[in-house]
């Protein structure tokens, strides 16, 4: 149960900063007719990922819920520990 909500917890997250992203791309331009379908399709699989661990969650399937979610939550938690690592140990790129 622990690694369910954890997962739900950073996909959630990733959709969030997703979707802020994609705001924020609206409103300076970078975000166009050009690349609009990338981003919904972006925004729809992150979603589709959490709807569907969601859906196997409530119907008892915790094993493959769990497999789920994963599969954005690993690489995203990976992101995350490799930011704060940069931030801490402040490497010079020179």
């Amino acid at each position: 149960m622990l690694a369910f909500r954890t997962f739900l917890a950073v996909d959630i997250a990733a959709l969030v900063l997703a979707l802020y992203f994609f705001v924020v791309g609206i409103a300076d331009g970078s975000v166009s007719s050009f690349n609009i379908l990338l981003w919904l399709g972006v925004l729809g699989g992150i979603s589709a990922i959490i709807a569907v661990g969601y859906t196997l969650k409530t119907n008892e399937r915790r094993g493959p819920a769990n497999a789920v979610l994963a599969v954005l939550a690993l690489p995203a938690i990976a992101a995350a520990l490799f930011v704060v690592t940069l931030l801490i140990a402040q490497p010079r790129w020179n």
